[in-house]
Parts: C-alpha cells; sequence; structure tokens
C-alpha cells in the first residue's frame, strides 16, 4: 500500500496526464499556504522590534550594512544554502525547497511595504506583536513541512550534513543558530527577548504544528495513508 501511494504521487509530480489533482492541489495547496504564514510571522516579529530569530537576526543585519532588502539577504542566503546542500547530498534539491528560497523572501518585503504593518506605539504592543509574529511562524513551518515537499534551505543543509558526516543534527542546527545570531549582531541585526523566545519555543512548536497538519492533510485527502507515507 506504501509503495503504491508513493508510486502515484511520483507519478503526480511529473506525469500530468497520470496526476491525481486532489492529492497535488492538497499538498502543494498546503505547502504554498505554510509559506504565506510563515512569511507573515517573520515580517511581524521583524516589525514588533523585540527580536528576531537567528538567522532573521542574520539577514536584518545584511540588510542594515547594504542596499538590499531582508527579503532579498533571505533570498541569496537561501540560494547559498540550497547549492551548499546539493554539493554536499550530491543530488539536486526539490521544488519545494527552490520555492521556499524564492517565494519567503519576496513575501517579507511585500508584507512589510504594506501600509498596516506598522510597529506599536507602545512596549506593550509590541511585545503581542512579536509573540503573534512568532506563532505566526510555528503555524507556518508545521504547514510547509507537513506535505513533505522539501525541507527549506537551512533545514536542507542541516540534514545534509547530518546524513553524509554523521553529525547530530541537534548539534549541527545549534551549531549553525550561534554562528549566524554572533554574525547577525555584530552586524548589527537585532537582538532581544523575541531572540531568546524564539530559539525555545521554536522546537516544541514546529513539533506541534506538523503532527496537527499532517492529520487535517490526512482527513482533507480522505485516505488512509498516513502523510508520512507520501514522498
Amino acid at each position: 500500500m506504501k509503495a503504491a501511494v508513493r508510486t502515484e504521487v511520483k507519478r503526480g509530480l511529473f506525469d500530468w496526464k497520470q496526476t491525481d489533482w486532489r492529492v497535488f492541489s492538497v499538498r502543494w495547496g498546503a505547502f504554498m499556504a505554510g509559506i504565506m504564514v510563515m512569511a507573515l510571522g517573520i515580517a511581524v516579529m521583524i516589525r514588533a522590534q523585540w527580536g528576531l530569530a537567528p538567522w532573521d537576526v542574520f539577514h536584518m543585519g545584511l540588510a542594515i550594512n547594504t542596499p538590499l532588502t531582508v527579503g532579498t539577504w533571505l533570498q541569496i542566503v537561501g540560494l547559498v544554502l540550497i547549492t551548499a546542500a546539493a554539493v554536499i547530498d550530491r543530488k539536486l534539491p526539490g521544488p519545494g525547497a527552490v520555492l521556499n528560497m524564492i517565494l519567503v523572501g519576496w513575501l517579507v518585503d511585500h508584507y512589510l511595504a504594506q501600509p498596516w504593518m506598522q510597529t506599536p506605539v507602545d512596549g506593550w504592543g509590541q511585545g503581542l506583536m512579536m509573540l503573534a509574529g512568532l506563532l505566526l511562524v510555528g503555524i507556518g513551518n508545521g504547514l510547509y513541512i507537513a506535505p513533505r515537499l522539501g525541507a527549506g534551505p537551512r533545514d536542507g543543509v542541516v540534514m545534509a550534513l547530518s546524513e553524509r558526516w554523521g553529525f547530530s543534527i541537534s548539534r549541527v542546527r545549534m551549531s549553525m543558530e550561534l554562528s549566524v545570531l554572533a554574525a547577525g549582531w555584530f552586524l548589527g541585526g537585532p537582538v532581544f527577548v523575541g531572540t531568546v523566545l524564539f530559539s525555545v519555543l521554536i522546537g516544541p512548536m514546529m513539533q506541534t504544528s506538523i503532527r496537527f497538519w499532517e492529520k487535517m492533510i490526512e482527513q482533507w485527502l480522505r485516505r488512509g495513508v498516513s502523510v508520512e507515507d507520501i514522498h
């Protein structure tokens, strides 16, 4: 049964005449919605001015010191990481990884340009806005990962390093996060309460979010097959 589902979905991604459009629409619809929600969360945290995720501290630090926008740096860094993961893993990145790299940066800049995306004037408002952004990032992360269409650029590098040289995923992830956080702080990126909360809470939030959306996608597909089996 599992092999049959994998074959069906594989054909659906590359053979348009035999595509199961319900599977295709649900998986890619969830993926795109997750990307949009995650990008909104990043933009909300930027506007809250209460600190960012380690990678976004780095992106913002680069944006502060160059004429390029934070969204553009998200794309550039993502491209470098996708390339690195492809070289380490010796295989081309999946379409989900490429779309993640392109769309998240573009969407973050798009959201930041909206007139309603303003920083609250008081500290309480900024704190609540930061928490809202963190929640959106957690929800969006789970929603885009649950369809199993490819890890994002940063997750791809972590997995490639872990699989190629046998490093612990948690150790690789922690080393990368601390390194980019230090570099971003040196460049002037915003490190504050939101940075600490993100580092502590994003793991449990993502785990809960992924499990929830996997169950929802399985219900949407109306099949007795776990999303874990759809690759």
